[in-house]
């Protein structure tokens, strides 16, 4: 037997403890507890190197709030450790940094912070400065992600079709804005990840894919190709805005790396439920690169948003956990089989309806 604890926020006023156990061939998935935390925690992270300790976003306006918890043996959540404002509207996005700041990305003003931190992680210094995105008149700005690559941060604009590049100066708060990476008009980039050198880019307003090569400063690249993720045989009024994509590295029991993105039906409902979409790519460096659609799966989940594949070290990598954000699908886990190139529901919670991230302890 062998489990794993996962935690778990979304729009609500706690975040759910799960324990999820494996025993031969059967899995379950169990509600632990709830922990109050405030309002819409719809991003949560670990601390970089204390595992102990768990940031959160507050997604409100007309401010929303960074908090940061201690994680109990249990899975439980402390009271809040510490709590600054993220000075703008609707915060969807945090993450911890080495060098032990915190970088939170304002959605609704298209701004964010990057703010230090003290005690060890615990409390956070409230000096950072804003970071403004500066856009066209008429264009908005959402900043959706914020993904450290080298000495620089980027950072993918749902409002502004474009990922933004910006470093800090040595020994300073100042930000430094580099040269972004133009993505197509209307797309609304998400989510990125990054493998070597290759950005990978999900559309949520086209909902579509893409791969090119990371440019270097003063230089550009255009994508190598850019495919659609949704399902081909949805129902008629479907209507489909890509959320969320994970591209685990290979290891020893997955030595090849796919890529998964989930799908949210904004229109007619699916009864099958939306989907998570796995792809490969294939033949990088050569004249047919590109994106190969491997299978969409099923997850009986409505607006998948939030998804999680567990930890490497202890054997978790061969589960993904997920959710819906809206309906009453609850969180599933799902099984990688076929080497990776599908996924099977092995444990479902009802208990919580909706939850949009996740972290694995």
């Amino acid at each position: 037997m062998v489990s794993w604890k996962i935690i778990a926020g979304g729009y609500d006023l706690f975040v759910a403890t799960y324990l999820f156990t494996v025993t031969g061939r059967s899995s379950t998935l169990s509600l632990l507890s709830t922990s109050p935390t405030g309002l819409n925690t719809s991003w949560i992270t670990q601390h970089p190197t204390n595992k102990h300790l768990l940031y959160a976003v507050n997604e409100m306006a007309p401010l929303g709030a960074l908090q940061s918890f201690k994680i109990a043996p249990d899975g439980s959540l402390s009271d809040p450790l510490d709590t600054v404002s993220t000075l703008g509207a609707d915060p969807a996005h945090v993450v911890a940094l080495p060098n032990g700041k915190v970088v939170v990305m304002n959605y609704s003003t298209g701004d964010g912070r990057i703010i230090k931190t003290t005690h060890g992680g615990t409390k956070f210094d409230d000096s950072g400065p804003l970071i403004k995105f500066q856009v066209p008149p008429g264009t908005l700005s959402h900043p959706h992600q914020t993904v450290k690559y080298g000495n620089a941060l980027l950072i993918p604009d749902l409002g502004a079709d474009t990922i933004w590049r910006v470093q800090e100066e040595r020994g300073s708060d100042t930000v430094v804005f580099k040269e972004s990476i133009p993505q197509p008009k209307g797309s609304g980039p998400r989510h990125i990840s990054i493998v070597g050198d290759r950005l990978f880019t999900l559309h949520e307003l086209s909902s579509t894919l893409s791969v090119q090569s990371i440019p270097t400063l003063n230089a550009t690249s255009s994508a190598i190709t850019r495919v659609s993720v949704a399902p081909e045989d949805a129902p008629a009024g479907a209507k489909w805005s890509a959320a969320e994509i994970l591209i685990p590295p290979p290891t020893k029991r997955f030595p090849k790396s796919y890529i998964y993105v989930s799908n949210r039906n904004l229109g007619v409902l699916d009864p099958r439920g939306d989907t998570i979409a796995i792809f490969e790519h294939v033949n990088k460096g050569k004249a047919d690169e590109g994106l190969v659609m491997i299978r969409q799966v099923h997850t009986g989940l409505e607006q998948v948003r939030g998804m999680e594949f567990g930890p490497v070290e202890t054997g978790g990598d061969e589960y993904l956990v997920a959710s819906g954000v809206r309906g009453k699908g609850g969180v599933v886990v799902l099984k990688r089989v076929d080497g990776g190139r599908n996924l099977k529901v092995v444990a479902k919670n009802l208990e919580v309806p909706t939850r949009t991230t996740f972290v694995w302890l």
